[in-house]
């Protein structure tokens, strides 16, 4: 990957965004986008679209949402310590002993969460978001509400690294990655003479309630839509994948196959990269995706939908894995696809 790209995705990467606080990403998302698109649109929801052709009636909706997990402060104790809840899906086992950083309503704040020591007992077995706290130094109730309030937000405090200048870890890949990832298309669909409108979404509250896609769907109206999320690899130790599957990083991007995906829309991907001499790897969503793809799909009349996914190690953990290989052949598999539509593709199954 180009220097220039790297850093821009580790800069996204470097950016708090949890869900229903996007804005700040949103923000330095748009400010890249705006050279190679035609028009930016935003809306209530707080969505960043790109969009290149806007006049063609063959509309592609690419949605990459940018939220991340996260803690939200539900409690200020006597001693000031915080207590909090999840905004998203945090793993209690991976937020112990972790820093945070407290996006407080009047200040910033670095805070560690706090563990027993294995001397005094340590923590047993399973154990919830209650039983852990943040620990900022304040000495008391009245010093803490100074900067920080019910209800304001957390993220860990990891800065993404490369790993053998191959593999990026770190925080919130799931799902960062996927906006950087729309917004690549985007931007090399804009030196091609395109036949298509494309609609590069970054999309919010996907890790709380996928409201971000509806919104983005519902205004648009698209003729068809892929979301671009991440999926769970099985490749390192203790995954059981014959109950799991086997997805590897640098095994190319996944296509989702089950009840909710087009399969017309799969077949264009799959041919193009065949022609690609590109590999690429399958997940089953035989009921519901569990991504942007599920809201996307049940707005207006229908919207075809797809699935393509990025292999992505210890998900929802701080030191979440992905392959740079992985991302820049998503990118060139989307690219070719859509540059080489001429917008009268049906994408009904029952018509050749």
């Amino acid at each position: 990957m180009e220097k220039e790209r790297l850093n821009f995705l580790m800069e996204l990467l470097n950016t708090p965004s949890p869900s229903s606080m996007e804005m700040e990403i949103q923000k330095r998302w748009i400010k890249e986008m705006r050279p190679y698109a035609d028009e930016i649109k935003t809306d209530h929801a707080g969505n960043a679209i790109a969009v290149l052709n806007p006049e063609a009636e063959f509309k592609i909706l690419l949605a990459g949402h940018c939220d991340e997990i996260a803690l939200v402060i539900n409690r200020i104790d006597e001693q000031g310590y915080l207590h909090f809840d999840k905004m998203g899906g945090i793993n209690p086992k991976a937020a112990v002993g972790m820093k945070v950083n407290i996006l407080g309503y009047a200040k910033e704040l670095t805070g560690v969460i706090g563990v027993n020591a294995q001397h005094h007992g340590g923590l047993k077995g399973d154990f919830g978001l209650d039983e852990l706290f943040i620990d900022c130094g304040a000495k008391s109730k009245e010093e803490m509400e100074q900067f920080v309030q019910i209800g304001d937000l957390a993220v860990y405090k990891r800065e993404p690294e490369l790993l053998m200048d191959r593999y990026i870890a770190g925080r919130g890949l799931d799902n960062r990655t996927g906006q950087f990832i729309v917004g690549e298309v985007l931007r090399k669909l804009s030196k091609e003479d395109i036949q298509v409108g494309v609609y590069a979404a970054s999309t919010v509250n996907e890790e709380t309630n996928m409201g971000g896609a509806y919104f983005a769907a519902a205004g648009l109206e698209p003729t068809m839509a892929i979301a671009c999320d991440v999926t769970f690899a099985t490749d390192y130790p203790g995954v059981n994948k014959n109950k799991h599957g086997d997805v590897r990083l640098d095994g190319g991007p996944v296509l989702a196959k089950g009840a909710p995906i087009n399969r017309k829309i799969n077949k264009l991907l799959e041919s193009t990269a065949k022609s690609l001499d590109m590999d690429v790897q399958y997940e089953l969503t035989p009921r519901m995706t569990g991504t942007d793809a599920d809201k996307m799909r049940l707005t207006g009349k229908g919207v075809p939908v797809s699935l393509v996914s990025l292999p992505l190690r210890y998900m929802h953990s701080p030191v979440e894995t992905v392959s740079v290989k992985d991302i820049e052949e998503e990118i060139s598999l989307m690219v070719e696809m859509i540059k080489n539509m001429t917008g009268n593709e049906s994408l009904n199954p029952l018509e050749e």
